[in-house]
């Protein structure tokens, strides 16, 4: 597996990192990262390889707000330039591979490769999220689901059993809102899954991988 560093001028620019998977013929994922991180994130590069080793061609990109600025959260009222970007990272990716394209994110990402893909579900053919921020912490009534319902691609969700952005029960009445088929991976854990301060448990990009893979199916033909 080879890395190679990305940057696309464009209106958004995609900025990341591409991980290669040996074959052009190969599936394809955009991967990007949470509020306060960017693409660099440990667990982002370790599910990158994850996938790569096993044959999906990985854009893990910075979101536009990290490109204007390399600290802090996104801006109240950016959510949709964030967006575009996931836009533009996947047609970037187009470019790369003929498979089927997949899109993901971590909390922030996740979120915003959601509302994407529930307006526009053919940009992609799954949907991975990583610690799904249900409602802010403390927060339980400032629900984040009305998009959920027009969901349809296959989504694997991946969230710590003590996030406080929302507990499994909680969890699972928002997957209930979803027409699509989707799976929980559960993670003892936080909203970190374990991997913001120290490496975490070095077999959960493996099983998220691999997880996603079986959620998404075969491809045709």
């Amino acid at each position: 597996m080879s890395v190679e560093r990305i940057d696309v001028a464009g209106d958004p620019p995609v900025r990341g990192v591409l991980h290669l998977a040996g074959s052009t013929g190969a599936d394809g994922l955009v991967l990007t990262h949470g509020a306060g991180g960017n693409a660099d994130a440990p667990l982002l590069v370790a599910v990158a390889g994850a996938f790569a080793e096993r044959g999906v061609i990985v854009l893990r990109c910075d979101l536009p707000y990290r490109q204007a600025r390399p600290r802090g959260g996104p801006s109240p009222g950016g959510a949709a330039g964030d967006r575009e970007g996931l836009r533009a990272a996947l047609r970037v990716l187009r470019e790369r591979v003929k498979g089927r394209l997949f899109l993901g994110g971590h909390s922030y990402g996740g979120r915003q490769a959601s509302m994407l893909l529930a307006a526009e579900p053919t940009l992609a053919s799954a949907l991975l999220l990583q610690s799904y921020p249900l409602h802010p912490p403390g927060r339980p009534q400032n629900l984040r689901t009305a998009h959920l319902p027009d969901l349809r691609v296959p989504t694997l969700f991946v969230h710590g059993t003590a996030d406080p952005f929302g507990s499994p029960t909680e969890l699972d009445k928002a997957r209930a809102l979803i027409p699509g088929r989707t799976a929980l991976l559960p993670v003892n854990g936080g909203h970190d899954l374990g991997w913001s301060r120290k490496r975490g448990d070095a077999t959960l990009p493996e099983r998220i991988a691999e997880a996603f893979l079986e959620l998404a199916g075969p491809r045709e033909g």
